[in-house]
């Protein structure tokens, strides 16, 4: 699956129908959207950078923006849903994956997460995603967002609400 980066945010709109005919275009068997938060379902073979490359191709080519995406797998999506390590109970928090491409990526982010409050930023790694807990309300304003909002990370993560992945996890 497919998981846009800033998509139906700052300008750039893609419909759920169009990201479908994109990924049908291109070749990929039964392209499904969930939610209008760019996630796209799809079975392919292939070689997850050519995956990749094509996917962004495309979508830069029909939207008229510098597309990036995030290619994960059904069962990448499901150990970081089950390995979500803070309280899914806690109305309070908003329960979100980060996922990164590349492990420099996220040890980066790791790293630049490690010199803040915890209570205002409860951070958490593992393997090709942080987990990140902040509390409803603040996740453009805290120290994380903005360090998530940043250059160096907008073209190479993408989060996802905990929700959201269930959803898409099916």
């Amino acid at each position: 699956m497919a998981l846009l980066r800033g998509v139906n945010v700052g300008g750039v709109t893609i419909r759920s129908a169009e990201l479908r005919d994109v990924a049908t275009s291109i070749g990929l068997d039964d392209a499904r959207t969930v939610l209008a938060s760019g996630n796209l379902l799809f079975r392919a073979t292939g070689e997850r950078a050519d995956l990749t490359a094509r996917i962004e191709k495309a979508l830069s080519a029909r939207f008229e923006y510098d597309a990036r995406i995030v290619l994960v797998t059904r069962d990448e999506v499901a150990r970081a849903i089950a390995g979500f390590p803070f309280d899914e109970e806690d109305g309070q928090r908003q329960p979100y994956v980060v996922f990164c491409l590349g492990e420099q990526t996220r040890r980066a982010l790791v790293d630049a997460a490690a010199g803040l409050d915890g209570e205002v930023d409860p951070v958490a790694d593992a393997p090709g995603v942080v987990y990140w807990n902040p509390a409803k309300g603040t996740t453009v304003s805290t120290p994380f967002a903005q360090v998530l909002a940043g250059r160096a990370y907008r073209e190479t993560t993408t989060n996802r609400n905990l929700r959201t992945l269930r959803k898409i996890a099916g």
